[in-house]
C-alpha cells in the first residue's frame, strides 16, 4: 500500500488545487489570445487603401475578412442585416469614406479607429474626437512660407467641397432604397420570415452610417475653423480671407447634413447672394464693413 501511495502522492485536495489552477489559466490564456488578435486587427485596420478623391479601393482584407469579424462582434450588441448591399449602398460607403478619415493629414481624424468603427469591430468613438488635432498637424508641418499653411488649409476645404455634391447624392439614393424596401415589405406577402427584421436592421445600419458622416462633416468644419482661428493669431496673413470664404461654403453643407437635407439639391454658391459677410480677417482688424455686391 505504501508503494501505491508513493506512485500517487497527490491527495484529493492537491488534485482539486491543480484543477482550480487550470480553470484560472484557461481564461487568462484566452484573454491573452484575444488581446493579441485585437492588436493584430488594429494593425491590419491601419491602412485601408484609397484611390482617386479618397474613395476606398477594393481589398479582400478590408472588404471581406475584417467586416466578417466585425459582423460577428456586432451581432452581440446591435441589429445586423443579412441583406446583400445594393449598388447605392456600396457607392455611399465608398464616397463617404474620405470624410471619415484624412490620409493627407497623417491620421488627424484617427484613421485606424475609423476603420475599426467601419468594420464594426469596435463601437463608435468619433464622439470623443477633439478639434485641435488638424491644427496640431498643420503647425508641425514644415513650410518655407507661413502663407503656405493657409493655402494647404484652403486646398483641403476645396477638396471637400468638390466631392460633397456627389456624396450627398449617394446618401439620397440610399434613403430612397430604404423607402422602397419599406414599401415592398408592406405590399408583398410571399417573403422570407426574416425579411422584416433584415429590413429594420439594414435601415439601422444605413442610419448609423449617415449619422457618422454628419458628425464627420461637422467635425471637419470645426477642425478647419479652429485651425484658421489659431493661424490668425500665430501667423496673420490676408490669405485668411479666401480660406474663410471657403469655410463659410463648407458650413452651408455641414448645416444641410445636420438637417438631413441630402435630397433637396439646394446649394447656395458664393456670388449668388446680395451681400458679402465680413471675413474673419476683416473682423480681426476691426473692418466690419458689409460690402454690397454689384
Amino acid at each position: 500500500m505504501n508503494a501505491v501511495r508513493r506512485r500517487h502522492p497527490m491527495t484529493v485536495s492537491t488534485r482539486l488545487g491543480v484543477v482550480a489552477s487550470a480553470s484560472e489559466i484557461l481564461p487568462r490564456a484566452l484573454r491573452v489570445i484575444g488581446t493579441a488578435l485585437i492588436a493584430g486587427l488594429v494593425v491590419a485596420c491601419a491602412a485601408r487603401p484609397v484611390g482617386d478623391f479618397g474613395r476606398a479601393r477594393p481589398s479582400v482584407l478590408h472588404d471581406d475578412v475584417l467586416p466578417a469579424v466585425g459582423t460577428f462582434m456586432a451581432r452581440q450588441r446591435e441589429p445586423v442585416s443579412n441583406f446583400n448591399q445594393t449598388d447605392q449602398e456600396r457607392e455611399m460607403h465608398d464616397r463617404t469614406w474620405r470624410f471619415l478619415v484624412a490620409a493627407q493629414a497623417k491620421d488627424w481624424m484617427f484613421d485606424t479607429q475609423a476603420e475599426m468603427q467601419r468594420t464594426r469591430i469596435s463601437r463608435p468613438k468619433d464622439f470623443t474626437f477633439k478639434t485641435d488635432r488638424y491644427y496640431a498637424w498643420l503647425k508641425r508641418e514644415y513650410y518655407q512660407s507661413s502663407r503656405v499653411r493657409y493655402a494647404t488649409l484652403e486646398r483641403h476645404i476645396l477638396a471637400d467641397l468638390d466631392t460633397l455634391p456627389t456624396t450627398f447624392a449617394s446618401i439620397c439614393a440610399v434613403l430612397e432604397v430604404d423607402r422602397n424596401r419599406e414599401v415592398a415589405l408592406q405590399s408583398l406577402t410571399n417573403l422570407d420570415p426574416n425579411a422584416a427584421a433584415d429590413v429594420a436592421a439594414r435601415r439601422f445600419e444605413n442610419t448609423h452610417h449617415i449619422e457618422w458622416f454628419v458628425r464627420a462633416v461637422n467635425y471637419r468644419h470645426d477642425s478647419y475653423s479652429y485651425a484658421l482661428d489659431n493661424l490668425l493669431v500665430e501667423t496673420p496673413h490676408e490669405q485668411s480671407i479666401g480660406v474663410d470664404r471657403s469655410l463659410q461654403q463648407l458650413k452651408i453643407w455641414a448645416d444641410r447634413a445636420s438637417r438631413y437635407d441630402f435630397c433637396s439639391g439646394a446649394v447656395v454658391a458664393y456670388g449668388q447672394g446680395t451681400v458679402t459677410i465680413p471675413s474673419r480677417f476683416q473682423t480681426m482688424v476691426h473692418d466690419t464693413e458689409v460690402v454690397v455686391q454689384k
